[in-house]
């Protein structure tokens, strides 16, 4: 632990500066954008050496790695977020370790979700994941699909949907992932005012390592990083 956290914590920094720059630029202040540590390849003793630099809010992909991570760091002041998918079986052992869910991608998920949270007694803060970039191997709700499921969500009494996440295509270079970007903020921006009053759109989480900048400049409130804070230390995204 000790050999980690002045390395991660100068990461840590540098990324904040970066952010802090970027959202100059899209006129906005640093707060305004939400630094998530995606701890995919990154030890406990990792993820607790963010924690420990200032970075409370922790991202997993695997559902099985949030569980054992957040058990691990049950004494930690942690905000879970899942970031990958979430299978339906996986919900009920899930929800009660997450600030947000942010790859909800269905309307079978959604009342999975919805079913389970009544159970538990709890509203669950959720983001749509689109498919920005009409990927076949991604997962996400087709942009033309989005309206429905937004709809759906309304019907709901347990889930509460923040907003939308999307990832730039893999192929593509900087300016590509900054088209991506800025088409699905298009979208968030063409929906919010068609969608019910308990339905906010008010986050939009797109960007990791190699493109948070263009991100952040095309209106990401948060941001999901892995490898550019963990990097030297064997881990990445």
């Amino acid at each position: 632990m000790n050999d980690l956290a002045g390395p991660i914590a100068e990461n840590l920094a540098r990324v904040r500066s970066r952010i802090e720059a970027a959202a100059k630029r899209s006129g906005r202040p640093a707060e305004s954008v939400t630094l998530v540590a995606v701890t995919k390849y990154a030890s406990v003793e990792m993820a607790a050496a963010a924690v420990a630099a200032g970075c409370h809010d922790l991202g997993e992909s695997r559902p099985q790695e949030l569980w054992a991570k957040a058990a691990a760091l049950a004494e930690a002041d942690v905000r879970w977020h899942l970031v990958g998918h979430l299978q339906r079986n996986k919900v009920r052992r899930t929800l009660p370790l997450v600030h947000l869910i942010q790859s909800v991608d269905s309307e079978r998920l959604l009342t999975a979700i919805d079913d389970e949270a009544a159970a538990l007694g709890r509203r669950i803060d959720v983001l749509v994941e689109v498919n920005i970039s009409f990927d076949a191997a991604k997962t996400g709700v087709a942009p033309d699909a989005l309206e429905s499921l937004l709809e759906r969500a309304a019907s709901l009494d347990h889930v509460r949907v923040r907003g939308l996440m999307g990832m730039a295509s893999l192929e593509g270079d900087a300016e590509a992932a900054r088209r991506d970007f800025a088409a699905l903020r298009l979208l968030c921006d063409r929906l919010s005012s068609r969608v019910a009053p308990s339905v906010s759109l008010s986050e939009l989480s797109m960007g990791m390592s190699g493109d948070f900048e263009q991100a952040i400049e095309e209106g990401a409130t948060i941001v999901r990083l892995g490898s550019v804070l963990f990097e030297g230390l064997e881990a990445d995204e």
